[in-house]
This record gives C-alpha cells, sequence and structure tokens, in this order.
C-alpha cells in the first residue's frame, strides 16, 4: 500500500503572504526561465544571456533592497535570500548576478545614489567588486594595489583577482592602498574605494583582463586585471581616503546570508532531483527510493537542508532589525555550504554512475556547491570568527 503524504497548508508566521509571494514568484521564474538556460549553457560554458538579465530587470529583482524613492521595491535581505534561494535552485551564476544590483551600493553620497542607483533597479547599471588580491584574499588588508593621486587624478598600478563578471559589469568597485606608508599594527588603514565607470562588454585603456580557467560557476567570466598607469579621475573616491576597509567588510553580513541562501538552493536541487530518480530508477524489479537506505538518505538531506534554512531566516531577520549578528552570519555561511557540499556529494551517489556523467544535473548542483564553501571566506576563515567569538581572539 503506498501512502501519499498529507498537503501542508500551514506556514510560519514570518513568511508572510507578501513573502510567499515573491518567493513562489522567483520559483516560476526559475522553473520557466533559469533551468532551461542553465541546461544549455552551463555543459557548454556559455555565458548568462542578456535577456535573461533582463527578464530579471523586469520583474525587479536588481532593486530588491533599493529603495522605492529610488526606483526599487524597498524589501530586505529575507526577500533578497528568498530569491536568491530560488535562482541558485537553477543555476548558482544567476543567483550570483542578483547580487551585481542589489548591495552594489554602499559608500555612493546622497548625488550617487539619486543619480546612479534607479538605473541599478532597471537593471541598467550593474557592478562588479576588484577586491581580492593574490595575496589578499580573506586577509583584505593585505591589498598591495596601488593608487597615487597625481593632480585631478588617480594612477593605479596592479593586479586584482577572482573578478567576477568584469567584464559585463557598468561599473567596478575597485579597492587599492592609496597610503604607502603601511602601519604593520593596523595594515587595514591607508586602503581606499573608488567608482570606476565603465562601457559594458569591454575593459578601458589601462586595464587588461585574463579569465580565470574554473572548474564550475559558469555563465559568465571571472577575471584576473592588471591596472597599468591607469586613471580615473579624483572624483572616484568611494566614500573617506583611506577608509576603503570599512567599506569592503560593512556589507559581509548580507553577503554571508546570500551565500547561505544559494548554497541552500542548490542543496535543494540536489533533494529534488534525487527524489525524481529514485521514484523512477529500477533494481531488482522495484524503484530504488523503496529501499530504506536511500529513503532515509533523502530524510537526512531534508533535514539537514531545512535546519540550514531555519538559521539563515534567523541571521536575515537579525540583519533586517538592524541588529549586529557578525558571528550568526558566521555559523549560517558555515553552516550552510558545508551543508551543500555534502548533500549535493549524496546526490551524486543516490544517482550511481548516472551522477558522474554530464547527463544530470546533480553534477553541476555539486561542482557549484564545493565553490560556496570557499567565496565570501571560507570554512575556515568562518571558523576562527566564530572561535574567536567564543574563545577570544589569538594575537
Amino acid at each position: 500500500m503506498t501512502h501519499k503524504p498529507a498537503a501542508r497548508d500551514d506556514v510560519p508566521v514570518y513568511l508572510t503572504p507578501e513573502r510567499l509571494a515573491i518567493r513562489d514568484l522567483a520559483r516560476e521564474f526559475t522553473a520557466k526561465e533559469v533551468l532551461p538556460v542553465a541546461d544549455r549553457l552551463d555543459p557548454e560554458r556559455g555565458d548568462i544571456p542578456d535577456g535573461l538579465r533582463q527578464k530579471m530587470a523586469d520583474i525587479g529583482f536588481f532593486g530588491i533592497m533599493i529603495g522605492e524613492e529610488h526606483g526599487g521595491l524597498g524589501l530586505g535581505v529575507f526577500e533578497y535570500c528568498l530569491v536568491a534561494e530560488e535562482l541558485a535552485r537553477g543555476w548558482l551564476s544567476v543567483s550570483g548576478l542578483l547580487a551585481r544590483g542589489n548591495g552594489m551600493g554602499g559608500g555612493f553620497t546622497d548625488e550617487q545614489e539619486a543619480r546612479l542607483l534607479p538605473r541599478v533597479a532597471r537593471g541598467e547599471w550593474l557592478g562588479a567588486y576588484a577586491l581580492s588580491e593574490a595575496e589578499a584574499g580573506s586577509d583584505v588588508a593585505n591589498i598591495s594595489c596601488r593608487a597615487v593621486r597625481d593632480g585631478d587624478e588617480w594612477v593605479v598600478n596592479g593586479t586584482k583577482m577572482w573578478c567576477t563578471y568584469a567584464d559585463q559589469a557598468d561599473y567596478l568597485v575597485l579597492f587599492a592602498r592609496t597610503d604607502p606608508h603601511r602601519d604593520p599594527d593596523k595594515p587595514h588603514r591607508g586602503i581606499s574605494a573608488f567608482l570606476v565607470e565603465k562601457e559594458r562588454g569591454v575593459f578601458p585603456p589601462g586595464i587588461t583582463g585574463n579569465p580565470v580557467r574554473k572548474i564550475g560557476y559558469f555563465g559568465w567570466q571571472t577575471w584576473e586585471l592588471s591596472f597599468d598607469d591607469f586613471r580615473i579621475p579624483a572624483s572616484a573616491l568611494l566614500g573617506e581616503e583611506g577608509k576603503g576597509f570599512y567599506l569592503a567588510v560593512s556589507g559581509l553580513e548580507v553577503g554571508r546570508a546570500h551565500t547561505a541562501a544559494r548554497a541552500i538552493g542548490l542543496a535543494r536541487a540536489a533533494l529534488e532531483d534525487s527524489i525524481a530518480y529514485v521514484k523512477t530508477r529500477e533494481q531488482f524489479g522495484r524503484p530504488i527510493g523503496e529501499f530504506q537506505y536511500l529513503r532515509f538518505q533523502i530524510a537526512k538531506m531534508a533535514a539537514d537542508i531545512e535546519a540550514a534554512r531555519q538559521l539563515m531566516y534567523s541571521v536575515a531577520t537579525a540583519i533586517d532589525s538592524g541588529r549586529r549578528c557578525s558571528l550568526e552570519a558566521a555559523m549560517c555561511k558555515l553552516v550552510a555550504t558545508e551543508m551543500a557540499e555534502r548533500v549535493t556529494s549524496q546526490g551524486i551517489q543516490i544517482h550511481g554512475g548516472a551522477g558522474y556523467t554530464t547527463d544530470f544535473r546533480v553534477e553541476r548542483h555539486w561542482r557549484d556547491a564545493r565553490l560556496t564553501r570557499i567565496f565570501e571566506g571560507t570554512s575556515e576563515i568562518q571558523m576562527r570568527i566564530i572561535s574567536d567569538e567564543l574563545l577570544g581572539r589569538i594575537d
């Protein structure tokens, strides 16, 4: 006798009708628009089409956290993460594109916000970060790229790594050292941020790029950038000179919640694909979904995903309330991304030999989940943050 699960219409109180509506909109959009594109382009390492980007803009996805006065939706991190999970369920890169609008306006003056944020909300002006370097990943204070003042301009020399979307972006947020006298006790001082406006699809004179040869995260290019006497106007400075480090770390809580949401989306994709597979794949004359071991694996995957999701909801709520939650955000990022690699790997195991082919999506989920443990601060960095909070820092 086959048991049919009872339909559930009860939802937690924090999933308001408005939040459910935006989640369901993103879910429908992913099924209709994102998954078919990912299935076609990920195997050939093709770029996210302009048409898909425009459809995201038309819905308002790039302005989720932009105020209504600037043409955005005026929503919070909670809604941002709801949408990110759904998009990542289809293709991790598309959920990353979401961040090229939302959250990129830190350090803007009132004039810049009024002039630029409406364009961001419409998807007409999307950005990329030029922050990390070969010797400055999580150690942001170790930045060595230099910007030297020359009259009414800054002259930039150095290199940057891991600049995803740098070619297609309409602007870069560039971090460079403007004080040549690095304080060994406070190396984070003397770093400044700059707004580099550029033409979409090309690099301006003075910037060259080499694509990074990645094993996943397809759909867009990740670049190593070289700055060779690259000149920008003095007005390109974002915020106060020498205080760029604080701008770089100001969005970490949001970034880690967003990464957790994306990891959860990948894990959910592996779970849903595995459930569909065990219902149709037969061995020994019966669907493999009737074997207890696989049923228990599915149960464990689902429980792990939900535990990470509830932690992510808690962190998103804390951020929206204005409460500092760096410890909880680190925990959320750690738990969700470690879970995602584990669950997507189990999804491959459930698929057996078929899982180790490109004929099924689960290998894509696994490749991309592996990256979530690295960007926005590695798992090891998150554990350092957590342990320092609990045990005190070690100098």
